[in-house]
């Protein structure tokens, strides 16, 4: 049996049938040892996790796997160590057996920002987008999502959602190591489509907007969450070189702008409904995450700027309709 034979089930019930016979083709050659020389080692360690059964799992208010005590007689430190081969975990919390992965990012105060925004999550199904480790997906479970199916090429993330599987063994979870672009365009296959921190890597934000609203079935809710800079209908920030230390950021738009661009692709019930410069709080380093982190990213003597003399990291998040 495939690691993958839910996913293709679950596909196939709802209408994407051809998508369904495209990965079962694609999908065994892109965790090719090839691909990445770590994957052998994260594939000897997701072995070696131990066996064992969680007496409670709380997916709502937070993700909690297990208590302390379920481990029984595994070793503690050992368990820890196996956990951390994933380095770096970047978004979280997230509680499995009474050790707590401190990630990088305060995932968790984003979703609590955005929650009472969108439209209710229960009985929905849901593509994620750029999703990292998968960590909002199991959220979104908890709110009574349906279906979660999350997308991200980063192979460590894939694997640190591996970690989580084989305590939980959803087949309502999903994520898969794709772009965007490796979805087959006008899906009108999902009831929700998040897209959170994707867009400014974008060198063509219209396009990714376009291909966001193709996943979306008829009367779907875009999640978007974005960098944004201050400014009117036409503002767009393009920095120079880099922004924050990043290479891959191209365009960082008001929130005019973006309400423009959205309207343009055809988006429809389009509104801002939160914006927050991040903190040094929310993104920082842990000894989860122990490389360069925001503190890095901004200038020592003012934290409204960054590093290069950009305007800090502020994030805004929208919501639009598919009509």
């Amino acid at each position: 049996m495939s690691l993958y034979d839910p996913l293709y089930r679950q596909l196939e019930t709802m209408g994407l049938t051809r998508w369904s016979e495209q990965l079962q083709s694609s999908l065994p050659g892109l965790l090719n040892p090839a691909r990445n020389r770590d994957l052998i080692r994260w594939q000897e360690a997701l072995q070696e996790l131990p066996q064992v059964h969680p007496s409670s799992v709380e997916l709502k208010q937070r993700l909690e796997i297990g208590r302390a005590g379920d481990l029984g007689d595994v070793d503690r430190d050992g368990f820890i160590s196996l956990l951390k081969t994933f380095h770096p975990w970047r978004k979280g919390p997230i509680s499995l057996f009474g050790v707590e992965i401190d990630t990088e990012w305060r995932s968790d105060w984003k979703w609590d920002r955005l929650l009472p925004h969108i439209r209710p999550l229960a009985g929905r199904t849901v593509l994620d987008v750029g999703c990292g480790n998968g960590y909002h997906g199991w959220r979104m479970l908890g709110e009574g999502a349906d279906f979660v199916l999350g997308i991200d090429p980063t192979l460590v993330f894939v694997m640190q959602h591996r970690v989580i599987q084989h305590y939980l063994a959803s087949e309502r979870h999903q994520l898969l190591p794709l772009r965007l672009e490796d979805v087959p365009p006008n899906l009108n296959g999902f009831d929700t489509v998040f897209s959170m921190g994707v867009l400014y890597h974008r060198r063509s934000p219209l396009d990714h907007l376009l291909a966001l609203r193709g996943c979306l079935q008829p009367g779907g809710e875009l999640v978007l969450e974005t960098l944004i800079v201050e400014g009117d209908e036409t503002t767009v920030f393009m920095p120079e070189d880099r922004y924050a230390k990043m290479r891959n950021v191209w365009f960082l738009p008001s929130v005019a702008v973006m309400k423009l661009w959205l309207q343009r692709c055809g988006f429809v019930d389009i509104a801002c409904v939160d914006i927050n410069r991040t903190s040094t709080e929310e993104q920082r380093r842990t000894e989860w995450m122990t490389d360069e982190s925001l503190a890095d990213y901004l200038d020592p003597y003012d934290p409204t700027r960054t590093i290069e003399g950009h305007p800090a990291p502020t994030r805004a998040i929208f919501t639009a309709t598919r009509p």
